[in-house]
C-alpha cells in the first residue's frame, strides 16, 4: 500500500481531483501505528476517505497550509506525538536544540503551542473549512489548565486555536463518527454529542451536565482550580462519565464523555492497517524516533497505575485495550520481512509492559468504578492479574522465524510482577537487554504516596528478586531506575533520603527527570496550588530553581560536575556527616571535593524518552 499522499502531484498520481480530510501533524511522517496521525490517517483510509497528511508545515506563512488543496470535509490538526512546549524545553524552561520527530533531530521543524498556530494558519487560508484539533496536546489542555512555561492559569486550548471541535483521548472512534456524519451532510455545528469531543457554544445555550468552577474562578483561586481539576478527574470512566461544562467568561467549554475502549477485534483491525513501518521516502536524514520504534510492537493500550505525574489516564484511559496473540504474531511476521530488520525486537508492550491481558474481573463494578488506580494503594480484588496471556505471548513471539531476540523495553509495574511468576521469569531469562528499566519514581514513603507509586519495600523486594533470578541464571543484568527529583512534596532532605537509600542497596543513576508539571496531571495540579486535588490535603512544592538544582544533584552525588551542590545540600540540610559517606576521599580538608575523573558506570537510557507508547 503506497504512503499516504504529502504532495498535490501524489494526491493527483491516485486520480483525486480533491481530498476529504488533511492532517497537518507537528513530527515527520513515519507511517508506523506508533505515531497518532498516520494510524488515524490509515484507520479514516480504510472507510473510504480521501486522506492526506502535510508534516511539519512551515507555519510562519499560510502557503505551506494549502499545500493539498481545500479538504471537501476537514482539517485534523495535532502537535504531535509530544506537547509542543514539552518537546522545546527543559524542565529548567531552557530551549532544547533537538527534536527527535524532525529529520536530523533538528530543532524548529515545529513552533510553540503548534496546535494553536497551525489552526491560527488554517482560518487564514481557508476560512470556511472546519478545524479539528486533536493529538497529546489538545487532549490534556481541553480545560482550563496550568501552563508551567508561562506560570499561569491558561483557558481551554480551543478557544485559543478557534478550533471547531476538539477530539481527545485516542481518537479512532470519535474522529469516524465525525467524518462519516460529515460526508453525510451534518454540518460542524450540529456534530455535539460525540463521545470524546469537546466544544465551544454560547452560555445562552441550554447545557445539562456537571457545572465546572469557571475560567475565571480557577485562574483567580487555587482552592477552585483543584476543585475543577477533582471534578474532570473524577468523570473518566467512559461508562459513567457524564458531560462536563466549563464556564470562559460569555461562552462555555463541553466536554463530552470519554470514548469507549476499543474491543481487541477492533484493536486487531487499527493494527493490521497496510502501514509502511517506515518514513516517507522523501526524507533524507535520520529520525530519530523512528530508529528506536521501528521494529517495536505495540500489543495493548492503557494503564490502570494511576501515577500521579502521568497523562495516560487523561488521555489513553484507565482500561486495558489488548490485541488479540494472533494479531502481534503476525505482525512480527510481517516485521521480519522488512529490508531493515536484523532479527531484533526492541519492544512488545505498551504504557506498562506486564498488563498486557489484563482487565477488571466485575462488569458492574467497572462500569461504576471510581478508583484512581487498580494496584495503588494495594491491588483491586476485583482485578484479573494472570500472567498467563502475556508470558504466552512472549514465548511464541520469540519462536518465530527470523526473530533472534526480543527486548521489552517499555516499563514494567514490579509490584503488579509479585502476582506475575511467569511472566517475571520469562522476561528476566530471555527479554532484558542487559538493562530492565523500571520507574520507582522515589523510595521515601510520604512522596511515593503523592506519586502514587508502590514504596521502598516493594522496590527492594523487586530488586533482591530480581538479583537472585540473574544469579540462578547466571546472567549479569541490571535495572535502571527511573527517578524523579522536584516532585510535589518532596523536600531537600527527602531526596538525600533517597540518596543514601540508593547508596545502601548499590545503585547509582546516570540521568533524573527533574519534575516538569505536564498539563492535565494530578501532579501538574499539586505543583501549582500546593494541594492534593483527589484529597484536599496541603503539599510542598519545590519551586525555585535552586531547590530543584540540588535535590537533583544529590542523587547525581558520584557525578564529579555535581560534587560542588551536593556539599552545598549537605550544609543546608546540616548533615555534613553524610559527605563523607557520599563523597569519601574526595573531600579535602577545605570541604571542597577534588577532581577526579568519572567512574566509568554504565549509562542509562535516555532522560527524555521517545517512546510514544509512555507518556510519563
Amino acid at each position: 500500500m503506497p504512503f499516504l499522499p504529502i504532495t498535490i502531484d501524489e494526491v493527483r498520481s491516485r486520480g483525486w481531483d480533491q481530498l476529504d480530510i488533511i492532517f497537518i501533524s507537528g513530527d515527520a511522517y513515519i507511517d508506523h501505528p506508533a505515531f497518532g496521525v498516520p494510524l488515524l490517517a490509515r484507520w479514516l483510509e480504510s472507510f473510504g476517505f480521501r486522506v492526506g497528511i502535510i508534516p511539519q508545515p512551515d507555519w510562519r506563512s499560510k502557503e505551506s497550509f494549502m499545500a493539498l488543496g481545500r479538504p471537501r470535509l476537514f482539517f485534523a490538526v495535532s502537535a504531535g506525538a509530544m506537547d509542543s512546549m514539552v518537546a522545546h524545553y527543559t524542565p529548567a524552561r531552557k530551549l532544547r536544540h533537538d527534536d527527535a520527530y524532525t529529520p536530523g533531530n533538528r530543532h524548529g521543524a515545529r513552533p510553540n503551542r503548534a496546535t494553536i498556530i497551525y489552526t491560527s494558519r488554517l482560518k487564514e487560508a481557508f476560512k470556511d473549512v472546519p478545524v479539528v484539533i486533536g493529538g497529546l496536546e489538545a487532549s490534556l489542555r481541553r480545560f482550563a489548565h496550568y501552563d508551567y512555561w508561562e506560570n499561569k492559569v491558561r483557558r481551554s486550548i480551543l478557544l485559543d486555536a478557534k478550533a471547531d471541535l476538539l477530539i481527545y483521548g485516542m481518537a479512532e472512534k470519535a474522529l469516524l463518527e465525525v467524518a462519516q456524519r460529515m460526508r453525510e451532510g451534518e454540518r460542524m455545528p450540529e456534530i455535539s454529542n460525540v463521545r470524546g469531543t469537546a466544544f465551544i457554544c454560547n452560555k445562552a445555550e441550554y447545557l445539562p451536565g456537571v457545572q465546572l468552577p469557571s475560567y475565571e474562578a480557577a485562574a483567580d483561586s487555587k482552592e477552585q482550580f483543584a476543585e475543577a481539576f477533582r471534578m474532570t478527574f473524577l468523570e473518566q470512566n467512559p461508562w459513567s462519565a457524564r458531560t462536563l461544562v466549563q464556564p470562559h467568561a460569555s461562552r462555555n467549554l463541553v466536554c463530552n464523555p470519554p470514548a469507549l475502549p476499543l474491543s481487541r477485534q477492533e484493536m486487531d483491525t487499527v493494527y493490521a492497517l497496510p502501514f509502511e513501518k517506515s518514513p516517507h521516502p522523501s526524507y533524507h536524514d535520520q529520525i530519530p524516533a523512528w530508529e528506536q520504534i521501528k521494529s517495536s510492537i505495540t500489543s495493548h493500550r492503557g494503564c490502570f497505575g494511576g501515577c500521579a505525574f502521568c497523562a495516560i489516564t487523561m488521555h489513553q484511559g484507565k482500561t486495558i485495550q489488548s490485541r488479540s496473540e494472533g494479531s502481534v504474531l503476525s505482525e512480527i511476521d510481517d516485521m521480519t520481512r522488512k529490508p531493515w530488520f536484523r532479527g531484533s525486537i526492541s519492544d512488545i508492550g505498551g504504557p506498562t509492559a506486564n498488563m498486557y491481558g489484563l482487565s477488571c474481573g466485575n462488569s458492574d463494578s467497572k462500569k461504576t468504578c471510581l478508583r484512581e488506580s487498580c494496584i495503588f494503594p494495594d491491588i483491586c480484588k476485583n482485578l484479573l492479574t494472570s500472567d498467563r496471556q502475556s508470558t504466552s505471548l512472549l514465548q511464541k513471539a520469540r519462536k518465530r522465524n527470523g526473530v533472534k531476540h526480543i527486548a521489552v523495553s517499555s516499563g514494567v509495574r514490579y509490584d503488579l510482577m509479585e502476582t506475575q511468576p511467569g511472566y517475571f521469569r520469562e522476561l528476566v531469562g530471555h527479554h532484558v537487554s542487559g538493562l530492565l528499566k523500571i520507574a520507582p519514581e522515589h523510595l521515601t514513603e510520604h512522596v511515593t504516596q503523592l506519586m502514587r507509586k508502590p514504596g521502598k519495600k516493594s522496590f527492594e523486594k523487586f530488586l533482591l528478586k530480581f538479583r537472585e533470578e540473574n544469579d540462578r541464571l547466571g546472567k549479569r543484568q541490571s535495572i535502571v531506575p527511573y527517578l524523579i527529583s522536584g516532585h510535589p512534596g518532596c523536600r531537600l532532605e527527602d531526596m538525600l533520603e533517597l540518596t543514601l537509600a540508593l547508596k545502601k542497596i548499590g545503585i547509582k543513576v546516570e540521568q533524573v527527570q527533574d519534575f516538569t508539571p505536564t498539563p492535565g496531571t494530578i501532579s501538574n495540579c499539586m505543583f501549582h496550588t500546593g494541594i492534593d486535588p483527589l484529597t484536599g490535603k496541603a503539599v510542598y512544592v519545590a519551586k525555585t530553581d535552586r531547590e530543584k538544582g540540588l535535590q537533583k544533584s544529590l542523587l547525581l552525588w558520584h557525578q564529579p560536575a555535581e560534587r560542588s551542590k551536593v556539599l552545598e545540600a549537605l550544609k543546608e540540610l546540616g548533615r555534613m556527616d553524610a559527605a563523607e559517606l557520599l563523597l569519601g576521599s574526595h573531600l579535602e580538608t577545605t570541604g571542597k571535593p577534588k577532581s577526579i575523573k568519572s567512574g566509568g558506570q554504565r549509562k542509562s537510557v535516555t532522560n527524555r524518552t521517545l517512546d510514544t507508547k509512555k507518556a510519563r
